[in-house]
Order: structure tokens, then C-alpha cells, then sequence
């Protein structure tokens, strides 16, 4: 029998064996392992350096997708009539706002601007001494700020992808500033026309572009009945198919609402400041929704919102500056595809404000009147007895510079009207006309009666001494306004303490009458002057004053009938 401690010893070595073959074997299985691995990884190196060509391929062609090759900005030179209406542009003050829409070649429609014609107008706008401005200082500026003179405010409608591909370029030659008013909803979609997000990061990072709102998808019109009549989704309650009535005035302001809140949301989501200006889609300014509250709806909850609001039209004119900002609308001048550069200016001009008593004597300038509604080829001199008096109209309007004369609130106006034979040929003079509170005399060979407020009441009927013709003055000064006829004593008008300034601007308009009895009354004398420093006496020669009898039965005057762009 073998002793124990050699059968311990064999056991022993034994089990050292086998740890041995088991750590040979774990170490064998690491190492092909490992070369697995190499393997592996080696293959994935080279698979890398293979699709790495293809990758990049792809990332650029997806970046080609978001953001598109630009084009190099034509080169504008200005000659003939574009040239000539350079040299005579005319001085003015105060901002004009610009209304484009999309910037590419091929005939787009009228909205659509080929990019020669943009290089043109910006040529000609910087050549004329005009300068762009962005929305932050146009804000400031409807706020109570300053700005120079002939600034012009550069505004694209819809977000179109030709802003990035032919108008940046532009903008980048003459050094100018673009706001692009952006369908949220449509940024990234339909790419052939809308930018993406990485086409509107790129404009923002140029320092050329800021982005305010023009809805998220609200720019559309849709059903507002069970007949399927459309209207401006923004400003119309909509038809609900599914309960067969239109949307209660609630839910219009929530539908509303949101499609505002989620238009700001995506811009500023988007590392975007937050914007401060809103363009009506299709220029739709009116608030036809008929809710039964106070003051139009949609205003509200844009007010709530936005400084101020764009449209193109407007039943009053509400240029950049104090009335605009208290109406919180602004109106621009809209260019098409057709727009010239002669045009573009001569608009401009007619556009930018002008001071009272610039142009003293503005019968001696009919191209300075307009006459919104009357038949075509209406002119001053139906109302200065010239001829020729159009048709068979028995009552004419005309308004002096309705944009330039929108925030005149300091000036005196003194005229002269002839010809009123007969009882019935009435002649009329209105100042701050456009405003909230316009103010104004009519006069007939025996009466006159002063009207103020957009409803025209009327607070003073005066007797005149019967004669051909009387002498008016119309002095405008703060919330007061002095009229004076003949020698009678002055009416004085004024608004109450909590009108705000920008409601009682505006400048001049007449009117005439005949009264169908063909006795056309003349406008022979105007002049339009700054408010004199303190009170003159009343105008002397006039027919002699006579008191208003007790008992006197009134004249029916003729009603004058309003006119866009003037309030006579």
C-alpha cells in the first residue's frame, strides 16, 4: 500500500494539469477572440472608408434639398425713363412700407418679381437716397421712435423659396435689408416654392433678413356656409361639416389664437427673435366674422400679439406713422411683376409724408388730388369750375396728398368758394380728413353747417347773408379745430381729452354740388399754411354776418357720399 502523500501529490499534479489545459484553452479562445474582433472591426474600417463617399454624397445632396444653390446677383444699370425718374424723385419724410412676394425669373404670375427688375428698383432706390430699415427700428419707429428720411421697409410676403436663391444675392450687392413674413406652417414643405428652415437659419446668420408672422396655415380661404361659400379663414367663422353650423364665437377665437401662438412658436423654436409684426394673408384686413362683441375680433387678438398689423388695401389710408400706429394697421404699397422703375418711384413719392404748408397753394397741383369713386378722368377742374364735370354726378369728392397729409395735426386752411347759385349747389371743405374725427364746413348761397365725426352730426348751422360766394377757414391744432365763415363768429370743435393723436390726424379734401339744378359751385381760392402761433382775426370782406332766426325751418343739403380716401 502506497503512502497517502503520494497519492496527494499525484492528485495534485493532476490538478495542476488541468488548470494548465484549462488556462491554454482560455487563452486560446481569447485569442481568436480577439483576432475575431481585429477581424471585425478591419472590416468595419473598410466599409467605412467604402460608403464614406457615398455618405458625404448623400449628406450633400440633403443639404442641396434644404438649402439651394444662389444665383449671382444681376447687374442693374439705370437709363431712360428709370434714369429720369431718379434725378426727380421727390423729397419726403417718414417710412414707406414695400409689399413683395416672390423673386424668381420664368414668369411666376403678377406676384412674382424677376430678379432683373428687383436689381433695377433696388438701384434706383439707393440711387434716389433711399435706405432699408429692419422690422426692430419700422417697431420702434409705430412706437413713438425716429427714423430718416427716406427710409423704405422692405416686406415678402409667404416665405417663397426665390428669396433665398435670387433676392438674398440682390439684397447682399446693395447692402439692404429684407423682412420676410413667413407661413410657418408651409416652411420645409413644397420646397420648389417655400424655403426650409435651414434656407431661413442661412438668411438669418447673413444679418440681411428678419422673420415676422403671416399665420401658421391660416392663409387660406375655406368654407363659411352650408352652400360652400369661401371666405378668409383668418377673418371668417368657418362652416363645421360634422355639427352643420358655423364655428361659435368662441371657438373662432381659439382656432384664431392658436394658429397665431403656433406661427410665433415655430419661429422662435427655431432660434429666431420673437416677431412683433403681422401681415394679413391676402391683405384681409376687415374682421368679417360678425361676432357680437365690442370692436373688431381679430384686431383684438392681433393687437394681443403684434405691434401692428400689414395689409395692402384699407378703406382709409394709414401710411407708416402716427395714425397707422393708433390704428394699429399699416398699409403698404404693393409691388407686382409689371412694376417699373419710374412707377415704383412716382409711388413712393406719393406716399412719403409731407409738412403742412410744404405746397401752399394745392389747386396748382391736380396730380396731388385724388378723386377715389368718381368716373374716370375726374379732375380739379370739375371743382375749381374749369370743367369738365363728369356725366351726370350730382356731388364730387377729392382729397389732397391722402398719404402725405395722414398725420398732419398743426395747419390752417383758408378757401374761397364761388358760383353757389341757386338754394341747393353746395360746396364743402373737410380737415383731418381720414381720420377718426374728421371736420367739415358745407356751404350753399345762404347757410352753413359745420359736421364732425365719422357719422358727420352736425354741431353748428350758421345763416349766412345770401350771396355767390363765401370765404372759409379751418384752423387744426392739437384735439381742436376753429371753423370760421364769412365774419361770424369761430365754431370751435373738440375732441375728447382720451382721443388718441394718431385718431385725429389727416390732412384735406373738398367737395361740390349741384343739386341737380346744374349750378356747379367753384373752389377758387386754397391755401394750406402750419398753424399760425396764436389766433387771427376772422377773415375780412365776406358777406355780412346775420343771426339764425328763432324759428327757421332748415335747408336739406345734399348728402355727400364717402369716398375711399376721403371722408367728405
Amino acid at each position: 500500500m502506497r503512502p497517502a502523500g503520494t497519492r496527494a501529490g499525484r492528485a495534485g499534479r493532476a490538478w495542476a494539469r488541468a488548470g494548465r489545459a484549462l488556462g491554454e484553452r482560455v487563452l486560446a479562445r481569447r485569442a481568436r477572440a480577439g483576432r475575431g474582433l481585429a477581424r471585425v472591426v478591419l472590416a468595419l474600417l473598410a466599409a467605412a472608408l467604402f460608403c464614406a463617399p457615398f455618405a458625404a454624397a448623400w449628406q450633400y445632396q440633403r443639404y442641396r434639398q434644404a438649402v439651394e444653390r444662389q444665383t449671382a446677383a444681376p447687374v442693374a444699370r439705370l437709363s431712360g425713363p428709370a434714369g429720369a425718374a431718379v434725378r426727380r424723385a421727390a423729397d419726403g419724410t417718414g417710412p414707406v412700407v414695400l409689399a413683395y412676394h416672390d423673386v424668381r425669373p420664368g414668369g411666376g404670375g403678377p406676384y412674382t418679381v424677376p430678379p432683373r427688375r428687383f436689381a433695377a428698383q433696388l438701384t434706383a432706390l439707393r440711387a434716389a437716397g433711399y435706405r432699408t430699415v429692419d422690422s426692430a427700428a419700422f417697431t420702434r419707429f409705430l412706437r413713438g421712435g425716429r427714423l430718416p428720411a427716406r427710409s423704405v421697409y422692405l416686406t415678402f410676403d409667404d416665405g417663397a423659396q426665390g428669396l433665398w436663391r435670387y433676392a438674398d444675392p440682390i439684397l447682399a450687392a446693395h447692402g439692404m435689408h429684407g423682412a420676410a413674413y413667413l407661413i410657418t406652417g408651409h416652411v420645409g414643405r413644397r420646397h420648389s416654392y417655400y424655403l426650409s428652415w435651414d434656407e431661413v437659419r442661412a438668411m438669418a446668420r447673413s444679418g440681411r433678413w428678419d422673420f415676422q408672422s403671416h399665420t401658421w396655415r391660416a392663409h387660406r380661404h375655406a368654407a363659411v356656409d352650408a352652400a360652400g361659400r369661401l371666405g378668409p379663414a383668418l377673418a371668417d367663422r368657418l362652416w363645421l361639416p360634422a355639427a352643420h353650423r358655423v364655428e361659435t364665437p368662441a371657438e373662432y377665437c381659439r382656432r384664431v389664437s392658436a394658429d397665431l401662438d403656433r406661427s410665433v412658436a415655430d419661429i422662435t423654436g427655431h432660434g429666431l427673435p420673437r416677431p412683433t409684426l403681422f401681415a394679413y394673408p391676402f391683405s384681409e384686413a376687415a374682421d368679417r366674422s360678425g361676432l357680437p362683441a365690442a370692436g373688431p375680433v381679430l384686431g383684438r387678438l392681433l393687437r394681443a400679439r403684434f405691434a401692428a398689423a400689414l395689409t395692402n388695401v384699407g378703406s382709409r389710408p394709414l401710411p407708416a406713422g402716427a395714425r397707422a400706429a393708433a390704428a394699429g394697421e399699416v398699409q403698404r404699397l404693393e409691388v407686382t411683376a409689371r412694376t417699373t422703375v419710374a412707377q415704383l418711384l412716382a409711388r413712393l413719392a406719393d406716399r412719403a409724408e409731407v409738412p403742412p404748408g410744404a405746397h401752399p397753394y394745392p389747386l396748382r397741383e391736380p396730380a396731388r388730388w385724388r378723386f377715389a369713386g368718381d368716373p374716370p378722368g375726374t379732375g380739379l377742374g370739375a371743382f375749381t369750375g374749369r370743367g369738365p364735370w363728369p356725366g351726370r354726378r350730382r356731388y364730387l369728392t377729392a382729397a389732397y396728398l391722402p398719404f402725405g397729409s395722414a398725420d398732419w395735426s398743426a395747419y390752417t386752411a383758408e378757401a374761397t368758394v364761388s358760383r353757389l347759385y341757386g338754394t341747393r349747389a353746395v360746396a364743402s371743405v373737410t380737415v383731418r380728413d381720414g381720420s377718426r374725427r374728421p371736420v367739415r364746413v358745407s356751404v350753399t348761397r345762404g347757410w352753413a353747417r359745420v359736421m364732425a365725426g365719422g357719422r358727420r352730426r352736425t354741431v353748428a348751422l350758421r345763416h349766412l347773408s345770401p350771396a355767390s360766394y363765401h370765404r372759409l377757414r379751418l384752423t387744426v391744432a392739437g384735439r381742436t379745430t376753429t371753423v370760421t365763415v364769412d365774419s361770424l363768429a369761430p365754431v370751435t370743435v373738440t375732441a375728447p381729452a382720451a382721443t388718441a393723436a394718431g385718431d385725429l390726424s389727416g390732412g384735406l379734401a373738398l367737395g361740390v354740388g349741384d343739386g341737380g339744378t346744374g349750378h356747379r359751385p367753384a373752389v377758387t381760392a386754397l391755401t394750406v399754411t402750419a398753424a399760425p402761433a396764436g389766433p387771427r382775426p376772422p377773415v375780412a370782406g365776406g358777406p355780412v354776418r346775420t343771426p339764425v332766426p328763432p324759428t327757421v325751418a332748415l335747408p336739406v343739403l345734399p348728402a355727400a357720399r364717402g369716398r375711399a380716401g376721403g371722408s367728405v
